[in-house]
């Protein structure tokens, strides 16, 4: 790990901060009766005891060689008490705070949290069309993320920046994260160096050591699976690292059904929390107690095309079911806001509001891919952002509990209302032609667009301390200079 000596940290004790995460009262689904979830989880553990699973990092076999797994080349078997075992130290609930501190998220439980759009090659929008994305369109994504308060953290690159050097990529975006926005970040488990360098990168903008940044993280990190029953070398190398800084991991397997997984949806979950599982417990043999996410993104691609289908009835009970599984388990929930139209339109729109209420209804405490998804995960859309977020706000308010003072009947405001309606005549309301042309029918795209643009224009940079903000360059200057990471 590279040292923090050169940054001096006093580290007093903090008041705990306002959590903002959205705590729902409505009871999540649960489409599987228990003894149909039991088999899915016995199905799991044969697959690891009998089948096993590849981990191609040699430190995450060692780890699980010295906890009793059979390890066999790269091929990997876990006793189901070990998976037990090892899962069991995982905390129910954890929190993530924002870089200054001035609030947290809870992740667990009822708690749900919306994250951003992340990982896509692509990005558009109606003034410049669809396009290889930049660090100027990243940078644009977190200013009109940071502008939306319905989306909590920023989970990942909102665009890929292909115009900064690979090397050197990381270390524009963190800074990019860190100085336009307060909220809590995602960094890629690319190795073990890129986590390294992102961990230096946030404790200097926030003034903190190891010990507070373990207390109180503000950074995660995504881990997928290379399915079926594969864990590659740089995603182990990066989830090691995060554990042992006590920074949170989300472990989702990228399970299709029909392509790298059966094509039955029971046959993918079984596949999906098995692999899940095995992840999931080498983060805690490697820290026991580190936070973690139990991630499901199991869904089915087109027979014709082969072409991954998303916010379809498949996708839905999939992540219906992976709620119910992480509940099973006592973990927190990873779940995602996607779908496969290759527009801003109506199937954009209708496969986003399904996979949004399977999120919701399932207790998704983390919503990954929240705002902005589009064509398949390919393309992020400013216009979607925008309507993704409205989505979301019309959701949190149908979800969220009101109490019964705001809303009982009251017999003397409905006998005002009445006496006001009474006294309305034609002359009250504007001729109809001229009322059509108040509303001037416009489309949503449209309107989003120019949402986006005035959000993205008005939105001023966060403000670091003087000396935080010159440790954190003088940081990314050096790893510069010493050439950044090596190719994942």
């Amino acid at each position: 790990m590279i040292a923090n000596q050169d940054f001096p940290i006093s580290e007093p004790p903090l008041p705990e901060p306002e959590c903002r995460s959205l705590f729902l009262e409505t009871p999540p689904v649960s489409p599987l009766a228990e003894a149909d979830l039991e088999q899915i989880h016995l199905a799991s553990m044969r697959v690891l005891e009998e089948i096993g699973m590849d981990f191609l990092e040699p430190r995450a076999r060692k780890f699980m060689a010295d906890a009793g797994a059979e390890v066999d080349g790269e091929r990997v078997r876990l006793p189901r008490d070990l998976v037990a075992k090892a899962i069991a130290t995982a905390p129910e609930r954890f929190r993530m705070y924002a870089q200054s501190g001035a609030y947290c998220l809870e992740f667990g439980g009822n708690a749900v949290n919306f994250g951003s759009i992340a990982s896509t090659p692509y990005c558009c929008d109606l003034k410049g069309g669809r396009r290889p994305g930049t660090m100027a369109d990243m940078s644009n994504f977190v200013r009109l993320l940071d502008s939306l308060p319905e989306v909590r953290l920023i989970c990942g690159y909102p665009v890929e920046p292909q115009d900064a050097p690979p090397e050197t990529r990381h270390l524009d975006a963190i800074r990019a994260f860190l100085t336009l926005s307060d909220m809590p970040c995602h960094a890629y488990s690319l190795g073990e160096t890129r986590i390294y360098d992102a961990l230096e990168m946030i404790k200097r903008a926030r003034g903190i050591g190891d010990a507070q940044f373990a207390a109180r993280p503000s950074v995660f990190s995504i881990v997928n699976t290379s399915s079926p029953l594969r864990l590659d070398k740089p995603m182990a190398e990066g989830l090691m690292a995060m554990a042992r800084a006590g920074q949170p991991v989300g472990v989702t397997p990228f399970t299709l059904s029909g392509a790298m997984s059966p094509i039955t949806l029971a046959g993918a979950l079984v596949q999906q929390n098995a692999e899940a599982l095995a992840v999931i417990a080498l983060v805690q043999l490697v820290n026991p107690g580190a936070p973690v996410l139990y991630g499901g993104f199991t869904s089915n691609v087109d027979m014709r095309s082969g072409s991954p289908a998303f916010g379809t009835p498949e996708y839905a009970r999939a992540a219906l079911v992976g709620g119910q599984l992480a509940r099973r388990y006592k973990l927190p929930y990873r779940s995602s806001n996607v779908n496969a139209s290759n527009a801003v339109d109506a199937q954009a729109a209708y496969e986003s509001m399904t996979s949004l209420w399977a999120a919701m209804l399932a207790h998704g405490n983390l919503i990954m891919h929240g705002a902005g998804w589009l064509e398949g995960g390919l393309t992020s859309s400013f216009e979607k952002v925008v309507l993704d977020a409205e989505m979301y706000r019309n959701l949190e308010a149908t979800l969220t509990p009101t109490a019964y003072e705001t809303w009982r009947p009251d017999p003397q405001a409905i006998a005002q209302l009445t006496a006001a309606t009474e006294a309305l005549t034609e002359t009250s309301f504007l001729p109809l032609e001229e009322a059509y042309e108040h509303w001037r029918p416009e489309p949503t795209v449209e309107r989003a667009s120019r949402e986006a643009q005035r959000l993205i224009a008005e939105h001023g940079p966060r403000v670091l301390d003087a000396d935080r903000l010159e440790a954190l360059d003088a940081f990314i200057a050096r790893r510069r200079e010493e050439g950044g990471a090596e190719a994942a």
